[in-house]
């Protein structure tokens, strides 16, 4: 056989031989991977049999929370009562000219302080004087005709009977009684031009302030026209205001216990948020209430020397006692509100834990609030902190920082 034929014939076998090693090597990988996911297969089966342990955080050591506590302590308790109300003069007078006539004199400045009898105003009286000469020439004519007819009265009476018939003697005593009659005239019409020259002069009739002058010098005036001015009492001055139906009563049983005011302060505050020095007195209360507002009126009354109370400017009253009552009270910092309703506070055991207890309050005044139950003087409550605490956590003492109402370097901005 040639070469070339040992050639074609080896070629098949060669393919051949190649063929079976290419299906081996596949055969052998596939069986590697059958056996990997036959263990892993194996393994998760395994996992779910096994019993787990579960996996857990490394503790860490708790901690003591942070609090400021302040003791209970008994403090007096004076929050006052504010009303709106109203100034007032105790009287106001216009001055309205009696007669009329010609102004001549002003003896006052406008916007001054009279006193009751102070010479105002001055009228031209020159025709009321001569009224009054008249009047009292016609009193003197009157007086001299009475005394003639008296004197003929009496000639009369001492004549002899049937000298002098009667009907002349009854004429007499008309005469008489009539001169009478006429002086009593003559009398009430010079009482008439007196007060009329009087009235020519207008005096201020109380103490106060006297506005502005609606007539001057040479102004004609007549009681037609109007007042003249207005004078004011400002000093004293009153305060009046409406009292609910409540607060009536309370103040009303307090009255007649106390005797005077009460045992009430009454201040004010001006317009401009400064304090009234000086101190009012109960002056009258009315006798109804209000049937649309359920409020009675008040009036007080209060010394204004230096007339910074004006009449009818609003300002602000404040009632509370002369000696208030003491209550246990704690800062408003440890009021806060119950989960289940009302408030609470919480109470530093000795045992550093804290205790929530319910508490009936009244208002806060000044930083504080006064507890009805649930806390005794002496107790110390949490003032700062409140907010991570619970039943029976334990806590570390820190000091109040300065912005606690309670801690002795805290100012209130309104004081700033």
């Amino acid at each position: 056989m040639s070469g070339e034929e040992q050639t074609t014939q080896g070629a098949p076998q060669a393919r051949e031989e190649k063929k079976g090693g290419g299906k081996a090597a596949a055969a052998a990988l596939i069986g590697t991977l059958l056996t990997a996911g036959a263990g892993v297969a194996a393994g998760w089966i395994g996992r779910g049999l096994m019993p787990q342990q579960k996996m857990t955080p490394p503790q860490m050591p708790a901690q003591d929370i942070s609090v400021a506590v302040t003791c209970a302590t008994n403090r007096p308790y004076n929050k006052p009562l504010r009303f709106v109300a109203h100034a007032e003069a105790m009287q106001e007078v216009d001055l309205l000219p009696q007669v009329d006539g010609y102004i001549k004199k002003l003896h006052f400045s406008e916007g001054s302080t009279v006193k009751a009898g102070e010479l105002l105003y001055e009228l031209d009286d020159e025709r009321y004087q001569a009224v009054v000469r008249q009047r009292e020439a016609d009193l003197e004519a009157a007086k001299a005709e009475q005394r003639r007819a008296d004197r003929y009265l009496e000639r009369t009476r001492k004549a002899e009977a049937g000298v002098i018939p009667d009907s002349e003697r009854d004429n007499a005593e008309a005469k008489a009684d009539s001169a009478k009659a006429a002086v009593l005239q003559a009398e009430a019409n010079l009482v008439v031009a007196r007060y009329d020259l009087k009235k020519a002069k207008v005096y201020a009739p109380i103490s106060g302030q006297i506005g502005k002058s609606n007539a001057y010098v040479g102004d004609y005036v007549s009681p037609a026209k109007g007042a003249l001015a207005r004078i004011v009492q400002i000093d004293p001055i009153r305060v009046t205001f409406p009292m609910t139906d409540r607060s009536y009563i309370a103040w009303r049983k307090a009255r007649s216990g106390g005797g005077g005011d009460g045992g009430f302060r009454l201040r004010l505050k001006l317009p401009d948020g400064s304090d009234y020095a000086g101190q009012g007195k109960w002056d009258f209360d009315d006798n109804a209430m209000s049937a649309e507002t359920a409020t009675i009126s008040m009036r007080l009354s209060f010394p204004n020397p230096e007339r910074l109370l004006v009449p009818n400017s609003y300002v602000t009253l404040l009632t509370d006692y002369s000696k208030p009552p003491e209550y246990t009270c704690v800062p408003q910092s440890a009021i806060i509100d119950a989960i289940g309703g009302g408030v609470q506070v919480y109470v530093l055991k000795d045992d550093m834990t804290v205790e929530p207890r319910a508490v009936k309050t009244l208002d806060m005044h000044e930083g504080w609030v006064p507890v009805l139950e649930g806390v005794k003087a002496g107790e110390r409550v949490v003032t700062s902190g409140v907010g991570k605490l619970g039943p029976g956590k334990k806590v570390r003492l820190a000091e109040a920082t300065p912005n606690e109402d309670t801690h002795p370097g805290y100012v209130r901005p309104s004081d700033k």
